[in-house]
């Protein structure tokens, strides 16, 4: 089954963002240029096209360009539950949470799972969790 997958428009800082996400989740990065495209419409270093790769995260993004806004996310979480083990929902969280906003700590909850929301230094909102191990 093919899943969507979140393609960001950042306000000039894809380069920086992609490597964070990467970093995050363990990902490769694939960076193109508005040079390597031969776009004319924005500074030649300009992310005309970048993506993770090879890790647990689908991402795509690019520098929003002339005739595009940069993200602007009211509503929207990306989900990651049941996405990894305990630990590693916990780190990823982390370092999500580094420069960005808790919204709501990664805990227990009464209905037996955990799960957190956290903004994050470039705007996304992620919800993380995952259900207790089974005895």
């Amino acid at each position: 089954m093919t899943h969507p997958t979140p393609y960001i428009h950042f306000p000039g800082t894809a380069r920086e963002a992609l490597t964070f996400y990467g970093d995050v989740f363990g990902c490769g990065v694939q960076v193109h240029t508005y040079a390597d495209f031969g776009r004319v419409d924005g500074p030649p270093e300009a992310v005309a096209h970048g993506m993770l790769v090879d890790g647990p995260v689908a991402l795509f993004g690019a520098d929003a360009g002339p005739d595009e806004s940069p993200l602007k996310a009211e509503g929207l979480m990306l989900s990651l539950l049941g996405a990894a083990d305990p630990d590693v929902a916990h780190e990823w969280f982390a370092r999500l949470s580094d420069g960005g906003r808790v919204l709501s700590d990664l805990q227990a909850r009464g209905w037996g799972a955990s799960d957190g929301e956290v903004v994050d230094r470039y705007g996304l909102h992620w919800l993380l969790g995952y259900e207790p191990a089974e005895e």
